[in-house]
């Protein structure tokens, strides 16, 4: 029977769909085919995260004394530099605390001068108790002969006896005296005298107590957090503000703990900022990573012994360096959002740090006090109080004092001057 005209067409139709669905199964076997080579060479190295924030040092600056505020000279936003003052104090407290230490210190200089002068009166009462020891001595042994010869009574005799046990403990009684003040004065100098040295340890403390009257920024950075006012009395350590460095960033980023498998101390890391976006694509490595994960630092942390318990995938936190020079090119802020990718395909580095930090995480020299100049105004007062005839000049004093060598010499004994030693603490 023939073949109607409305039936022969479905043959070509049919073929044509066939070929249509086998080029979608082709294109979808392809597709398949790149993406599982794609993922095998590319994304299987990879360990990426959106859970990231940038971070960095804030440096809460705080007065080292107390005292009245008597300017704000920064505020939020600016940008300050290592060493500049940033709060100015009332000085007058620490000015006149400097007088009185200035007075003591002049006033325990004259002091010692005057045990010194104490000293060798003793040793010259001790000269005169021996002196008159030795007279009734003499008198007691011509006196022995006559007694014999009964030219002299006995009761003369006892009487000389009697004298030289006198003399004998004024004798004594002089040295001890001698050498209670000789104690307070033997083997120093009148400058490195303990009392003295205690003087002048307290005049450099209310000087450098003068000196920190202002309170200066420790590292360049941008100010926040101002909170210190004028007129406001500060006690030392109380935060006035906050100096961030900018230039000094880095990101934390909270990685799934399956994720921390395949991540490795020093793997390299983009970063991309939501601040700027994908146009923009950061450079790092892995520092290092956190000790426990977020929950176990929380200040509440989760108590998983409760019967309402659900499993719940916990997160690390891994901090991600930032290069400097695309940091100072496109700069951050601290709690901005970023999603960071570390590339894994090396993974012989370590989990954790294998050795302890040879450099130091932060370091300034801007509270280094020049204490050449505070030594030079405790000497000058030294020297003014010593008087025209002491042969002892001030020395440098420094946390170890330096003592004069050789053998203590009493005061009515020959003098020599005393050696001075340069003291081995480079602070002073």
């Amino acid at each position: 029977m023939n073949a109607t005209p409305d039936t022969a067409p479905e043959p070509a139709s049919n073929g044509k769909r066939r070929k249509l669905l086998l080029l979608i199964v082709l294109l979808f076997l392809v597709a398949g085919a790149l993406w599982a080579l794609l993922w095998f060479l590319v994304f299987s190295h990879q360990e990426d995260t959106d859970d990231a924030y940038v971070n960095g040092n804030k440096v809460v600056i705080s007065a080292r004394v107390s005292g009245t505020v008597t300017a704000v000279l920064a505020d939020d936003t600016q940008l300050v530099k290592a060493g500049q003052v940033l709060v100015r104090l009332d000085p007058i407290d620490a000015q006149t605390t400097l007088s009185r230490a200035a007075s003591a210190l002049a006033r325990t200089v004259r002091e010692v001068r005057e045990e010194r002068q104490t000293a060798a009166e003793r040793d010259a009462a001790v000269a005169a108790a021996r002196l008159a020891l030795a007279r009734a001595r003499g008198d007691l042994a011509r006196r022995r002969p006559l007694v014999a010869a009964e030219a002299v009574a006995r009761e003369d005799l006892r009487h000389a006896e009697d004298a030289v046990r006198i003399a004998q403990a004024s004798v004594i009684e002089a040295q001890r005296r001698a050498s209670a003040a000789h104690a307070l004065v033997d083997g120093t100098d009148v400058a490195h005298n303990p009392a003295v040295l205690e003087a002048r340890a307290n005049y450099l403390d209310a000087w450098i107590a003068a000196e920190r009257d202002v309170v200066v920024a420790p590292v360049s950075g941008y100010v926040a957090e101002r909170s210190v006012q004028l007129g406001q009395h500060v006690q030392p350590g109380e935060a006035l503000m906050t100096v961030i460095p900018l230039n000094a960033l880095w990101v934390d980023a909270n990685f799934k703990e399956v994720q921390l498998r395949s991540l490795r101390i020093g793997q390299p890391a983009k970063i991309v900022s939501d601040l700027y976006g994908d146009s923009v694509v950061f450079h790092g490595r892995v520092l290092g990573m956190a000790a426990g994960t977020g929950a176990a630092f929380a200040l509440l942390p989760p108590q998983n012994a409760s019967g309402n318990w659900i499993k719940i995938v916990q997160r690390v936190p891994v901090r991600i360096s930032i290069d400097r020079r695309e940091l100072a090119r496109h700069p951050l802020r601290i709690g901005l959002s970023a999603t960071v990718t570390v590339d894994t395909t090396k993974r012989g580095g370590p989990v954790l740090a294998p050795d302890v930090a040879d450099r130091f995480t932060g370091e300034t020299d801007v509270y280094a006090t020049d204490l050449a100049r505070a030594n030079a105004r405790a000497d000058a007062i030294i020297r003014r109080n010593l008087g025209s005839g002491a042969a002892a000049a001030p020395a440098r004093v420094t946390a170890r004092s330096a003592r004069p060598d050789g053998p203590a010499r009493s005061a009515g004994s020959a003098r020599r001057a005393p050696v001075r030693r340069r003291s081995s603490n480079p602070a002073g």
